[in-house]
């Protein structure tokens, strides 16, 4: 079988190489993929951008291509399933109806209100002068979200009423944001930990991967600018049996029942971003309509199962046949590095040196932000590589991750000590 994965990020290799250990995988093909997918044997890359529907259907019509599996939301917003299952094409991933529950926090939060999902309180604004005056009404701290893609940026945790109002206004003016700051939702802070819950998804069926935690500031202590994320490890000791059960029955199966009722079945990956407080109290932060990154890098390094095979399933709808999914029951910690200045403005273009060879059993650098360019490795985004390692426990993944990271140099490369400090806490 031939495979297409939509995306260049850490996430997307993370996807391909799993899928290219398939025995059903013939070739994997990564659009537009980056200089670790271009290196990866059995994947190939494709110079075809993510949002360049029409030529990504014509690759996958005349490559015979068998399965498209979409990597970042992006395209899901923009309608890709839509368009490849229009020209009788096989694509795993929401439609674009679906992907709204990630597309608009205006649509999602007022979709887990009617379903009954557990969320933080909320109210919508469009205007600035009627946010303001809700804002001056809140309790600290308070948090301003965009309420369009903001590529994990647009999410501001206020400590003071008039720093929630500038975030506001930046968001409503389109300066912060652009379109996706038309609407903007204004939610109470929640305590608690926060944990990333994923399922596969066919419409009726959700199977759960393995539970994760991301770091999402950048700065170690948890602070400093949010990010797309700094690194994550599996699995999140957070979500204890008990609290892996609750999730499935009070958010994911009332959501996919919801998406039913509306008429749009929900097929994909589903990403409950969640805080979980001390008390065992469980609200729903938001949905993203894919897998998260950097989640997916230790994810994938603990799934034992064969990815391509549920995948096929799932949009067949035929997941209630699968088995439960099979795991290394070791622990995966991966570490982000991230150019200098990164989320602000960052070089690009930087030579990146001392990247391990692929040869340790259970470690692998995943690429996110580079490309291959006269021969060299060099940066292309902010957040560059995710090194990732397995081990028998949450310290000596962390400690072999490291290890890698410690080889890696290039111009002001940045990473986070502490990836990891949750579960090593407890």
């Amino acid at each position: 079988m031939n495979v297409l994965v939509i995306g260049n990020g850490g996430r997307e290799h993370a996807l391909a190489w799993k899928l290219a250990q398939s025995p059903r995988a013939d070739k994997v093909f990564v659009a537009p993929g980056n200089a670790g997918t271009e290196l990866e044997p059995n994947l190939y890359n494709i110079n075809i951008a993510v949002n360049d529907l029409d030529s990504l259907v014509e690759f996958a019509k005349s490559n015979a291509i068998e399965l498209t599996v979409v990597g970042p939301e992006a395209p899901l917003v923009q309608g890709v399933v839509d368009c490849f299952q229009e020209n009788g094409l096989r694509c795993f991933g929401p439609s674009q109806a679906c992907a709204q529950l990630e597309g608009s926090k205006a649509f999602s939060k007022d979709f887990f209100a009617r379903y009954h999902i557990p969320t933080a309180d909320y109210r919508v604004f469009s205007e600035i002068d009627t946010a303001s005056n809700y804002i001056r009404q809140q309790a600290l701290p308070v948090v301003v979200k965009a309420s369009g893609l903001a590529a994990g940026k647009g999410v501001v945790i206020a400590e003071t009423h008039q720093q929630a109002i500038d975030a506001a206004a930046g968001m409503l003016s389109g300066k912060a944001f652009g379109e996706a700051g038309q609407k903007i939702v204004v939610e109470e802070f929640l305590q608690g930990e926060e944990a990333s819950f994923f399922v596969i998804a066919d419409g009726d069926t959700a199977i759960p991967l393995a539970t994760s935690q991301d770091h999402k500031t950048r700065d170690e202590g948890d602070v400093g600018p949010n990010t797309g994320g700094m690194g994550a490890y599996s699995p999140a000791p957070v979500i204890s049996p008990q609290i892996h059960a609750r999730i499935l029955a009070e958010v994911i199966e009332p959501t996919l029942a919801g998406m039913r009722e509306q008429g749009t079945p929900y097929t994909g990956f589903l990403y409950a971003g969640l805080m979980i407080a001390e008390d065992g109290t469980l609200k729903l932060l938001e949905y993203n309509c894919r897998m998260g990154d950097p989640e997916t890098q230790p994810i994938m390094m603990r799934l034992q199962s064969d990815l391509l095979e549920i995948l096929d399933a799932a949009v067949d709808q035929r997941l209630h046949q699968q088995a439960e999914l099979s795991w290394d029951q070791r622990t995966a910690l991966g570490v982000v590095m991230v150019a200098g200045g990164y989320p602000g403005s960052y070089d690009q273009g930087d030579e990146i040196t001392g990247l391990p060879e692929p040869s340790e059993d259970g470690c692998k650098v995943f690429h996110a932000g580079t490309q291959i360019q006269g021969g060299n490795i060099v940066t292309a985004g902010g957040r560059v590589l995710c090194a990732t390692a397995l081990g028998d426990n949450i310290s000596q993944s962390r400690d072999r991750a490291y290890r890698q990271v410690e080889t890696i140099q290039w111009n002001n490369a940045y990473c986070r000590r502490d990836i990891g400090h949750r579960a090593i806490n407890r």
